[in-house]
């Protein structure tokens, strides 16, 4: 067997191998007996045909091909292995040559591309501080208060204002003729809230209790009812009731109610606030400087990434989303339906992800590989221990689960990563 290897662009060129002589030969011989084994011919049992009568009954090109079916797998692992290449994905076979004393096989493959790195070190970005404000803490405590708010019925003279909630009747229609689905009677809306079409909620401030109005809006253009999307309608709306929320006083009483372990008092509840808070925005900054710092390092990096790689991580995302949505209680039709996105669409949005996704990794073992970051089995063992702990589960639970491998490479990219965020801004 002799090999060749010839790269072409985005990482995927064309591993061509050649077979002859005895190794051709026996595959050959082998491809020939399995043929025959299926061969009947008239006056003759299955199995017992004479070799001469099968050589002339099987047809010649028919074995190369068996053959080729019994060799391919093989040759190109071994000429994978000669060439010394780190395939992505999966291989393409085309036939150059074949004959009966050789064959010419040609692998069109992806290869692992080579990074060529920017700067990743010092990079001029900084992290933002984190502050919590007393207003941060009393949206809190609003919200809580709104959760428990007693509703008010407004008197018959007073009108509707933004963040009531209206009890109205409406009809909805189209050049004089109502449209399926948009009536409604005693629908609660809470005005402001944004649930209707834009500009119906606008127009109900200022009714009264009884009156009637015909609000005009106009169907944003990409509603989900086609007919409609872009549309001018009218809606006659009938208000039967508007109430609004009073709001109770935030006590101790109330911090009790929201049973949080450990938090009885109002100040107890500030502060509990507060640490939460704190460590959710720090979270988010941490976010947003890892992402500015690993597009810098990416955009800074020389990469040709083969297309197959950015397609593999697009399934990933594309199964990982269909599995969130069922364990929602969706199928990914009815997603694809109700947002009126076909699955071309879907793919697409998700194809950007992808591809940031495989530059960060690739640029991440790259600088790994630069800095000979070594994990040890010592720092594998710890993080098993540490994943144990988290899940409640017991260290071979995990092992059996999650490969010494998949641990070590986790915590070769983290360790990389946070080299580069260490070194940012200084």
């Amino acid at each position: 067997m002799n090999s060749k290897w010839e790269l072409k662009e985005h990482s995927t060129g064309d591993l061509t191998v050649t077979i002859e002589g005895e190794t051709w030969e026996k595959a050959q011989k082998k491809a020939f007996a399995k043929l025959a084994k299926n061969v009947q011919l008239p006056g003759f049992r299955k199995g017992k045909v004479p070799a001469n009568v099968l050589k002339r009954a099987v047809n010649p090109q028919s074995v190369m091909y068996e053959a080729i079916d019994e060799i391919a797998n093989d040759a190109f692992l071994d000429a994978v292995k000669e060439q010394n290449l780190d395939i992505v994905g999966r291989a393409s076979l085309d036939i150059d040559d074949i004959s009966e004393t050789k064959v010419t096989m040609r692998f069109t493959v992806a290869i692992k591309p080579e990074v060529k790195l920017g700067e990743y070190k010092n990079l001029d970005v900084k992290k933002e501080a984190v502050t919590i404000t007393d207003d941060e803490v009393n949206a809190q405590i609003k919200r809580i208060q709104e959760r428990n708010a007693d509703f008010v019925i407004r008197e018959d003279e007073e009108a509707i204002e933004n963040g009531d909630t209206a009890v109205i009747d409406f009809e909805g229609s189209k050049d004089g003729v109502l449209f399926e689905g948009g009536s409604g009677t005693s629908y609660p809306l809470e005005i402001g809230s944004g649930s209707f079409i834009p500009g119906f909620e606008e127009q109900c401030i200022g009714m009264k209790k009884g009156e009637t109005k015909v609000i005009d809006v106009t169907f944003p253009e990409n509603y989900q009812a086609s007919e409609l999307a872009g549309q001018n309608a009218q809606f006659k709306v009938t208000v039967h009731e508007i109430k609004y929320k009073q709001l109770n006083d935030f006590d101790d009483e109330m911090v009790k109610e929201q049973n949080i372990e450990g938090v009885e008092t109002v100040d107890a509840f500030k502060e509990y606030t507060l640490k939460n808070l704190t460590e959710q925005k720090e979270q988010q900054v941490d976010e947003a400087f890892t992402n500015e710092l690993l597009t810098k390092v990416v955009d800074g990096a020389e990469i040709d990434i083969p297309q197959v790689m950015i397609d593999e991580e697009c399934d990933s995302l594309v199964n990982d989303f269909a599995q969130r949505l069922k364990s929602q209680g969706f199928e990914m039709d009815t997603y694809l339906k109700l947002t009126n996105m076909s699955e071309e669409s879907l793919r697409e949005q998700f194809a950007i992800d992808a591809k940031n996704k495989v530059s960060a990794r690739l640029v991440l073992e790259a600088i790994a590989d630069a800095e000979n970051i070594i994990i040890s089995e010592e720092d594998v063992n710890t993080e098993i221990e540490t994943i144990a702990k988290t899940y409640n589960m017991e260290s071979e639970q995990v092992k059996q689960l999650i490969p010494n491998e998949s641990v070590s490479y986790d915590l070769k990219m983290r360790k990389a990563l946070e080299l580069v965020k260490e070194t940012a801004g200084k």
